[in-house]
């Protein structure tokens, strides 16, 4: 995969990471309750469901577009339509959203265990990873290339969540954001429209 493509893919994983949602308000609510460690747990954890799901899309993907391109196109504007809800969601939260959770006591392991389960409990990922990973699958992709793209997936993942945890361990931070989280909802909604765009103007070079 050239270094450029790979770019593109971060960057496209890393807007999926960061848009407010579920994910968010777990790994918010266990920094907040239990403090660094517990977040960070939950992050990691998180980032191995993600990976599986990645796993997953990367290899249907390429059967798909192998056997049956006309539902690959078909799937590719489902996913972008998916984008273009969640953008909208986005535009029109304002100051709600996963930004105003609380926390609640936790351990490492509660919090390892619930990342899990957010991410696998939520099939929409799937559909997610469809119209982000439609523009970087090709049928004669690598198995290193996919391992690649699934890694990319993984480590931005864990990488974003991490931070979250570490950064709001600060007590500073948490109502720095939330003072600001309208212009957050605003921003990633149109990263998300601009996203589901080029996702139905076809796969990146």
């Amino acid at each position: 995969m050239p270094f450029s493509l790979w770019l593109s893919l971060a960057a496209v994983c890393a807007m999926g990471a960061m848009s407010p949602g579920p994910s968010l308000a777990m790994v918010l609510r266990h920094t907040l309750g239990g403090g660094r460690m517990p977040g960070v747990s939950a992050a990691l954890a998180h980032a191995l469901g993600v990976g599986l799901y990645a796993l997953l899309t990367v290899w249907g993907l390429g059967a798909v577009i192998v056997r049956l391109p006309a539902l690959f196109q078909v799937i590719t504007w489902a996913g972008a339509a998916y984008l273009a809800w969640l953008g909208i969601k986005a535009l029109m939260a304002g100051r709600a959203g996963a930004l105003n959770a609380t926390g609640s006591a936790t351990s490492r392991r509660q919090a390892a265990r619930e990342g899990m389960l957010v991410a696998l409990a939520n099939p929409k990922l799937i559909l997610f990873f469809v119209a982000l990973l439609s523009q970087f699958v090709t049928p004669e992709m690598s198995l290193a290339a996919k391992a690649l793209v699934v890694g990319t997936a993984m480590v931005i993942d864990a990488g974003w969540y991490v931070l979250v945890a570490v950064g709001l361990s600060h007590s500073r931070v948490l109502p720095w954001l939330q003072a600001r989280a309208h212009w957050l909802n605003r921003l990633t909604g149109l990263l998300l429209l601009a996203l589901a765009a080029r996702v139905v103007a076809g796969p990146l070079g």
